[in-house]
């Protein structure tokens, strides 16, 4: 079967699945899952891949003429379908990872805080809704790869839904559509989105920015050229959320390629305050009407994230083992706060949501994850260098470093990005193992 014919079969696939949903041919369709079982079985990672995507983009939501198919709910139980059968058919096959040891230790702690919570109702909504979901597809992503292959492909979508956010907020700044504080971008603010906030919108594009970066030096001239097209295209999306915490990810992106280009510190450090200085100033953020040069005095934006700080710090010292529980940072914060201007905020710091949420002991469980997952990663730049899964090692590295220093202003703690990287490299890691490393393999130069 070629493509063509693939495309045709998938749209009537489509088709036939929107018409039973609209007749209500509830049976029908579940008759017919049975024969698309086995296809979903041999492509399990990339349906699982895609339960991801359209989780972290938001894709039915920016695209609001998706909703009505319910795509992510049949992407989910279609995963856990694929999950569970293939995790039977190759249980021999499946092996333990460090990093999942500490993930495994972090989630029952998040789960303890939600018993010990302040709001026991909000932290569970949370964790049952969200959370979980999010554990579960950290084992999918980490053990459904059977060939390193499969990894290389995920770039490809990734920078894709990225590029189609991205075009999206563009837009939207263009139209003057959901612009927040008069200036900074949002997208389905009128639906409720996850992407209404500028800084969760930033958030989104600067996963695939890290890849987009990377796919810069390899691969042929006319791969490179897309992936720069996909920087500037990226970057301008960035850019017009007006995120403080966006523009420090993209530098520390910037920066730390340069660094693995050049094995030095000196040029990179001056490409690194050269690119904070331009994109600044790029951005307009001196015209936000919060935290911008309309206000005098005092940065109020940055006063606010600072009142957050010390509320997360209270917290942690009234319960340092759990704190007031997960999801439950916002429905505190009058009580905890040293300033209060007649409403909650956000904690806006995945370190001090952590701190706030989880306790001290919370936050020292979530470190030590943390630098599993960097080292483990770290190794991976040696061990594939000069192989086809370079650039994704390079990648994953660049991502979970923006993670780092995004995550200073960014709340990111309890979504997608982290736990798609801990997947990622987990799979990556198992398969370039030297027992498991394809024969194949030929060198892979960057020049």
């Amino acid at each position: 079967m070629n493509k063509s014919q693939q495309l045709l079969l998938a749209l009537m696939v489509c088709g036939l699945i929107t018409l039973c949903v609209y007749k209500g041919l509830y049976l029908v369709l579940l008759l017919g899952g049975f024969f698309v079982l086995p296809l979903i079985i041999r492509n399990a990672f990339l349906v699982v891949t895609w339960f991801v995507f359209f989780s972290y983009f938001r894709l039915h939501e920016a695209m609001p003429v998706l909703m009505p198919f319910k795509i992510p709910l049949l992407l989910a139980l279609s995963s856990l379908s694929g999950l569970s059968f293939q995790l039977w058919l190759n249980r021999d096959r499946i092996s333990w990872h460090p990093v999942l040891t500490f993930l495994c230790i972090f989630t029952f702690w998040v789960f303890l805080s939600c018993i010990f919570a302040t709001s026991r109702v909000a932290a569970f909504s949370d964790f049952n809704s969200i959370f979980i979901k999010i554990f579960i597809m950290v084992f999918a992503i980490a053990w459904l790869p059977e060939h390193p292959d499969q990894l290389r492909r995920f770039p490809f979508w990734l920078l894709l839904c990225g590029l189609v956010i991205a075009a999206i907020a563009l837009h939207n700044k263009a139209n003057g559509i959901g612009l927040v504080e008069g200036t900074r971008v949002t997208i389905g603010r009128d639906i409720r989105s996850m992407l209404g906030d500028p800084n969760d919108l930033a958030l989104v594009l600067q996963f695939p920015m890290a890849f987009a970066v990377t796919y810069c030096f390899f691969g042929s001239k006319l791969q490179r050229f897309g992936a720069l097209f996909c920087v500037v295209f990226l970057l301008f999306g960035l850019l017009a959320t007006q995120s403080r915490g966006g523009l420090l990810a993209v530098v520390s992106t910037f920066f730390f390629m340069a660094v693995l280009r050049t094995r030095s510190l000196v040029l990179p450090g001056v490409i690194g305050v050269i690119s904070l200085a331009t994109l600044v100033l790029a951005a307009g953020i001196s015209d936000r009407a919060s935290g911008g040069a309309a206000e005098s005095g005092v940065d109020e934006s940055a006063m606010g994230r600072v009142y957050a700080w010390v509320a997360a710090f209270r917290m942690a010292v009234a319960d340092p083992f759990t704190g007031v529980g997960l999801n439950n940072f916002y429905l505190n914060y009058y009580f905890y706060s040293p300033h209060w201007d007649g409403k909650n905020h956000a904690v806006h710091s995945t370190w001090f949501e952590m701190l706030g949420e989880l306790g001290f002991a919370g936050l020292v469980l979530f470190l030590l994850m943390l630098f599993c997952v960097l080292t483990t990663s770290r190794r991976l730049l040696r061990t594939t260098e000069n192989t086809p899964m370079q650039p994704l090692a390079e990648s994953l590295w660049l991502a979970l470093i923006s993670f780092c220093v995004g995550g200073t202003f960014l709340t990111q703690g309890f979504t997608w990005p982290l736990y798609i990287l801990i997947g990622l490299i987990v799979a990556l890691d198992r398969l370039t193992q030297p027992s498991r490393r394809v024969a194949h393999d030929q060198p892979y130069h960057t020049s």
